[in-house]
């Protein structure tokens, strides 16, 4: 069958011959299509649906809409925003599925096996510019040949050939540095680079200059002339769509005509392509009882062909499967047409033969070729944002020095008021040594400096007490009149000692307790200090210093020191959380950043899987996660020297599969979240509650017990604890609450790479 047997406008042809091949095609598919027909066009839409919201008001996007694109024509879809254009080349596309109807794209059923359709068959121009503007025109070229199977000297070819056609800068010459028509010229010819059957351009022509408009539009009559390419093209330019051979305007969720421009002018009685459409778009407006005054001023000024004829009488089911004249998609009302219905023709035509499926076809999750090209691409975006990768691996850096450095460390240089009434002169407290019982006030004070506190002196009991009042002072210590002499009869009588004995050898403390943490260490040094001085003092007086001792032995500890420190116990969940919401970060900002710049769609237009491109960020960032552990680790242990009693392999391991887990939950934002702004409030919502229940502020077990099972349920809350184990009792995986934290966080992995996929494949259609 030539090309125009096969309903295909000859190549050259005059006005006449564009004429004859239209009523030709218009008698051709006046007829009940059926599914061998169907399959010769390049698409075929039938009785479409599409909508979204509730099913009691839904908003409806495609409204039983019937298409018909032959194969090797240019099919120019007009129609203004909001009218189902994006929709329908989504669903044309396979990024989207109809809610009824059906849709045959270049033979078959879009993301039925074997279809190509996402695939190498199409190729997809967005609106966006959808480039990485650090590669360059050739990286640009390799990248996307690459995707679609191209041989690196076919794509070389295909560039040199694309980049004379529309006119581009020299191959290294970096996207960021064109000017705006000259990156849409790109997009274009990355569009065009491996040949695609089908082409589906929106907006290709915006900002380009005139001439190269049309050579694009040569270069576009020329490839479908031979009948075998396919251009579908959107555009703002209505009058542009002159060189296309069809042409369907678009409103409203339906398609007011589809036939050639010449045919449309003729048949309306119109100068321009903008007054046909403003004619159908009256007509619709008629046909759905809508008569607003403006409508019948632009009727009466405009005359209207009649279009209906009660003559003939067809089901609604046979409109259904008519496409190529008005009221196809408009109505179906009981209105007739005149239609030329051949006799239907027999055509069987051939299943097309699928690619050979094993078994273990059923287990392959992705296709080397584009995980290569992937993780390519991955690689060299990183290496050319130095300064974004150098930030991204010296802040982990930054903040476990930051934390090394400004948490856990007992407070130094706490200030003290002390009144000490047993003075002649409260400002001068003169320090005794040996066994001499006079001044001992003063020589306690003495053990007090030695624990880094600040002894301030004050000639009263109130000016004391209002320094602290006053915020001076963290707490005032009061030493009667004859407290020295009072501390040894009670030393010396025991429990003969009188009640006013022992009241004036107590010295009296008046705390600021608003911060908990400072009054329970001046608490705490002001009893040490006190044992630390009465030991001073028996073992001078050659007494036995254990007299002086509280009688509790606290042997030593079996796990940890007789001081812990504050930093070990909060350094794992520190680490934890540091890997983790770094990897949150990096992974849903660069997800984000390809979808918002059109490059998500692109790729999965291309026949890439979100599984693919999941694993590909996986697959590159865990490396750069793994770079992060090393050198936090490294920082933690080696420089600040944090206790770690147990395995380094446990440690390395539990906090790599924590950035990972770390990642998987930033595939989850971006997936779930459709701007940036959107993504970052969602992990800094997250980042507060994962960290206050975790165990790293204050132990799980002062939780109430309803929030302790919510809590050990989050993802850092097991691996916490579980790396404290290791650091601080040296236990080993075969511990279950060491085990438990792996399972914890395996588990979760688990759970967001499933959400991950199943929002990217499932969410909007």
């Amino acid at each position: 069958m030539d090309a125009e047997e096969d309903g295909i406008p000859p190549p050259g042809g005059s006005r006449q011959d564009d004429q004859d091949w239209a009523v030709r095609r218009r008698q051709f598919m006046s007829q009940p299509s059926t599914v061998a027909s169907r399959r010769l066009q390049a698409v075929c839409v039938r009785r479409a649906c599409k909508n979204y919201g509730p099913k009691k008001n839904p908003n409806v996007i495609l409204d039983s809409l019937n298409m018909t694109v032959p194969k090797g024509v240019i099919y120019g879809l007009l129609g203004a925003s909001g009218c189902g254009k994006t929709t329908l080349l989504s669903c044309i596309v396979g990024r989207r599925r109809l809610n009824s109807g059906e849709l045959w794209v270049v033979g078959g059923h879009p993301g039925s096996r074997g279809s190509g359709v996402p695939g190498p068959r199409v190729a997809y121009m967005p609106q966006e510019l959808a480039l990485y503007g650090e590669f360059t025109l050739q990286e640009t070229f390799t990248f996307f040949g690459r995707i679609n199977g191209m041989p690196q000297k076919s794509i070389e070819e295909r560039m040199d050939f694309l980049i004379k056609l529309l006119q581009l800068p020299h191959h290294s010459s970096f996207v960021k540095n064109l000017s705006g028509g000259q990156q849409r010229r790109t997009s274009l010819a990355a569009t065009l680079l491996h040949d695609p059957e089908l082409l589906i351009l929106d907006e290709p022509t915006v900002g380009v200059d005139p001439v190269v408009r049309q050579n694009i539009w040569d270069h576009l009559v020329e490839i479908t002339r031979p009948g075998q390419k396919t251009v579908i093209i959107t555009t703002h330019y209505i009058e542009e769509t002159r060189q296309a051979h069809l042409i369907g305007l678009m409103r409203g969720g339906k398609l007011l005509a589809e036939e050639s421009p010449e045919n449309l002018l003729l048949q309306y009685n119109c100068q321009t392509l903008e007054d046909v459409f403003l004619k159908l778009a009256v007509m619709q407006n008629m046909g759905k009882r809508r008569r607003s005054s403006i409508a019948q001023e632009v009727i009466q000024q405009i005359p209207v062909p009649s279009i209906t004829n009660p003559a003939l009488d067809i089901s609604d089911e046979d409109k259904c499967e008519i496409s190529g004249e008005f009221g196809d998609n408009i109505s179906m009302s009981s209105r007739g047409r005149d239609v030329v219905t051949p006799d239907p023709i027999n055509m069987r035509i051939p299943e097309p033969e699928l690619p050979p499926h094993t078994f273990l076809d059923n287990f392959k999750i992705f296709k080397m070729h584009h995980m290569r090209t992937l993780i390519w691409k991955n690689f060299l975006w990183m290496w050319r944002n130095v300064g974004i990768m150098a930030f991204i691996i010296g802040l982990p850096l930054l903040q476990i020095v930051l934390f090394c450095f400004a948490i856990g460390k007992d407070p130094k240089n706490l200030k003290l008021a002390i009144s000490n009434n047993e003075l002649t002169d409260p400002l001068d407290c003169p320090v005794t040594m040996g066994c001499n019982d006079s001044y001992l006030s003063c020589r306690y004070l003495k053990f007090l400096e030695d624990r880094h506190l600040q002894i301030n002196l004050y000639s009263s009991d109130g000016e004391a007490e209002e320094s602290v009042r006053r915020g001076k002072a963290w707490g005032a210590v009061s030493f009667p009149q004859n407290y020295s002499i009072a501390l040894v009869e009670r030393m010396e009588l025991g429990r003969y000692a009188e009640e006013s004995t022992l009241d004036t050898s107590m010295m009296s403390v008046t705390m600021d307790m608003s911060n908990d943490q400072i009054g329970f260490l001046i608490y705490r040094d002001l009893q040490y200090a006190y044992l630390d001085f009465i030991q001073d003092v028996l073992k001078a007086c050659d007494m036995n210093p254990a007299l002086g001792l509280v009688p509790v032995h606290f042997q030593d500890p079996i796990y940890g020191p007789r001081n812990p420190d504050f930093t070990d116990f909060a350094a794992p969940g520190v680490i934890l959380t540091i890997i983790f919401f770094l990897s949150v970060d990096l992974k849903s900002g660069a997800m984000l950043i390809e979808r918002n710049e059109g490059m998500l769609e692109r790729y999965l237009v291309s026949g890439i899987t979100g599984v693919e491109i999941l694993f590909s960020h996986v697959a590159t960032q865990f490396m750069i996660m793994v770079g992060q552990t090393i050198l936090v680790l490294l920082f933690a242990f080696t420089f600040f020297g944090l206790t770690i009693n147990g395995e380094m392999a446990l440690v390395i391991i539990l906090t790599i599969l924590t950035g990972l887990c770390g990642m998987t939950f930033g595939f989850v934002v971006s997936c779930a979240c459709d701007t940036e702004r959107t993504a970052t409030y969602l992990a800094l919502g997250s980042f507060l509650p994962i960290v206050m229940l975790c165990g790293i502020i204050w132990p799980i077990e002062g939780m109430s017990p309803e929030l302790k099972i919510a809590a050990y349920f989050l993802p850092l809350t097991n691996p916490t604890e579980s790396l404290r184990f290791i650091l601080q009792k040296g236990w080993s995986i075969g511990m279950f609450s060491v085990s438990l934290g792996f399972i914890t966080v395996l588990a979760w992995i688990v759970i967001f790479l499933t959400l991950s996929i199943l929002l990217l494949k499932f969410k909007k259609g």
